[in-house]
């Protein structure tokens, strides 16, 4: 297995937008995240894929 991480395509947030709040989203490259503001919703990114179900993002504090 190699070490290297797969990186996220910033291209696509041009594509992407929130399942539930239809609106855009935001990056955050540190927690390897999607962040919907509007929506209280974060979107786990793995291996460089976002992961745009409802059920399987993190509430926002």
């Amino acid at each position: 297995m190699s070490d290297t991480t797969i990186q996220f395509d910033r291209r696509m947030l041009e594509a992407l937008i929130c399942p539930r709040s239809q609106q855009t989203l935001s990056y955050d490259a540190e927690r390897q995240e999607l962040i919907s503001k509007s929506a209280g919703l974060a979107y786990p990114i793995r291996n460089g894929i976002p992961v745009m179900l409802i059920d399987e993002a993190r509430v926002l504090d």
